[in-house]
């Protein structure tokens, strides 16, 4: 057998190249839209790709299954529920679908048909000899995690409740791939950092016995209490998903390779003012910091681009990229991985155009941890026992009024005088020593009634420890939430480690908001400093 697992980082994605070495049959599964690799590999192992099958419709990145099909000829399956407006093999619960010789002596590979988190979901259990008492291995699509289970919130827009889909997933789990023997392996669809579960392991395979064990919802427990466990604390899932998921159900353009062309300034500003278009810095983030475009969005390269862009950029908005020299062509393929296709070019070295233009230019504002004016912490406290989310400072849970932005944070005077609104600030202004001055001069200022405290993480992390007084509005929510905020207030804003909260800074900036700072370091910078 021939059998290999296709590990994308950046979306925390997995795709499975099965063959039979004898007969040259293979088939693969959930794949991503750039195809090279695995053309590449089948054709050096003497492959043949007759079939591509889908675990079941993704959401979270655009699925290869067409540029498959288009290069190879391979007939595309989901499972049997599944409604796709193009031509499908529809794979039933318990068929069996043969890679080997006629006789049925080779690799195998059986369908379970495994609903919950989408009706259409299914697992595949391989097995190298048919008559292997123990299979190779399964492939769990977003069913079963290393650590997790798939989340059952995703259908809740086409009237099927989380609740439904928990009870649906509770059977899946328990009737299917809870009776394959402990030495099973799992390969699952995603990794850690995906937010098609909440507690994924960074290990991209483990073994039927291992999540048995170990895996949190699958410890023994009414299927009620499975179904409250696993609809709670789910990360809010980015704005592209839906659009992913009816591309991948109804079909897409065919992925169209090269480079994004270069644009002037002036081209760049037109797009943008006569189009719509939105200007994406990917440079990494201290590059971005220290001087970007005005009005400009960020996401850096060196994190979870394609994500974080599609959680602050609505899908079909024309793009241009910003991106350092060489990286254009990147940016633009990871963006097409979840169907950004509209990118309209690309501004060469941003950084030397700023040099040229600085009136153009602006810099983030940032807050050190120690600058903000938060109660001094109670290191005898040992946290809450009622779930409510706990102050890091203080170790008690926040009161349930603790989320109003106006709790503990100094006024609007104070700090709109030390954060200078970001249509007037430009290069020649960018003293990094002066304005972290006057951000700390606001910070100890004492009062404590105006400014918008925003945890940007998602909620899981938000219930385990927050900042006193901060507001809970996940990344991915912020767009769509924004109205709830009052821009002629001071924002500051934190995320888990200082990266988050950059992107969301840069869409409120974006958007008109004048006064808006992030924490450096974010969350774990505060955690740390009270040990």
């Amino acid at each position: 057998m021939h059998f290999a697992q296709y590990y994308l980082d950046c979306l925390s994605q997995a795709s499975y190249l099965i063959g039979d070495k004898a007969t040259g049959r293979a088939v693969l599964v959930d794949p991503r839209r750039d195809i090279d690799e695995y053309l590449h590999d089948a054709e050096a192992a003497g492959l043949r790709i007759e079939l591509v099958i889908e675990t079941h419709i993704h959401a979270d990145f655009l699925s290869g299954h067409l540029e498959l099909a288009r290069a190879t000829d391979a007939a595309i399956a989901f499972g049997e529920a599944a409604e796709t407006g193009f031509p499908i093999r529809r794979l039933r619960d318990g068929e069996r679908i043969s890679l080997g010789p006629d006789d049925g002596a080779g690799v195998t590979l059986t369908v379970l048909a495994t609903p919950g988190h989408t009706l259409e979901s299914i697992c595949l259990v391989i097995h190298e000899h048919p008559d292997d008492e123990v299979p190779f291995g399964v492939l769990t699509g977003d069913t079963l995690f290393v650590g997790d289970v798939g989340r059952p919130d995703l259908l809740s827009a086409a009237g099927h409740s989380s609740q439904d889909m928990a009870a649906r997933l509770h059977r899946s789990l328990h009737t299917k791939l809870m009776t394959l023997p402990d030495a099973t392996r799992v390969f699952p669809a995603h990794g850690a950092g995906s937010a098609c579960g909440r507690s994924l392991s960074s290990e991209t395979s483990s073994t039927i016995g291992d999540q048995r064990r170990f895996n949190y919802a699958l410890q023994p427990m009414p299927e009620a209490d499975f179904v409250r466990l696993v609809t709670a604390g789910q990360p809010t899932a980015p704005g592209y998903f839906a659009h992913d998921a009816a591309l991948n159900r109804d079909g897409h353009p065919l992925l169209e390779p090269g480079p994004p062309p270069a644009l002037t300034l002036d081209e760049a500003l037109e797009a943008r003012d006569r189009q719509g278009a939105v200007l994406l810095d990917c440079r990494p983030l201290a590059a971005y910091t220290r001087a970007h475009l005005a009005g400009s969005l960020h996401t850096s390269l060196d994190t979870r681009f394609a994500e974080y862009a599609g959680s602050v950029v609505a899908p079909g908005t024309p793009i241009v990229l910003l991106a350092d020299p060489g990286t254009e062509q990147e940016a633009r393929l990871r963006l097409a991985r979840i169907g950004y296709d509209h990118v309209l070019g690309h501004l060469p070295d941003p950084a030397a155009v700023l040099d040229r233009a600085p009136t153009l230019a602006r810099r983030s504002h940032r807050v050190r941890h120690d600058e903000l004016p938060l109660p001094q912490p109670d290191m005898s406290a040992t946290g809450p026992a009622d779930g409510r989310p706990r102050d890091v400072l203080t170790g008690e849970a926040s009161s349930p009024d603790a989320s109003s932005p106006d709790a503990a944070l100094p006024d609007a005077s104070s700090l709109d005088a030390a954060l200078p609104d970001a249509s007037s600030l430009d290069a020649s202004s960018l003293d990094a020593s002066s304005l972290d001055a006057s951000l700390s001069g606001a910070c100890s200022a004492g009062a404590r009634s105006a400014v918008q405290l925003i945890d940007v993480r998602n909620p899981a992390e938000y219930e385990a420890g927050a900042l006193p007084g901060a507001r809970n509005i996940p990344l991915a929510g912020l767009p769509h939430r924004i109205d709830e905020l009052d821009p002629a207030r001071p924002v500051v804003l934190y995320c888990r480690s200082g990266n988050r909260s950059v992107i969301a800074a840069a869409l409120l900036e974006a958007r008109g908001f004048g006064g808006v700072c992030d924490v450096v370091g974010g969350y774990e910078a505060v955690a740390a400093s009270v040990g």
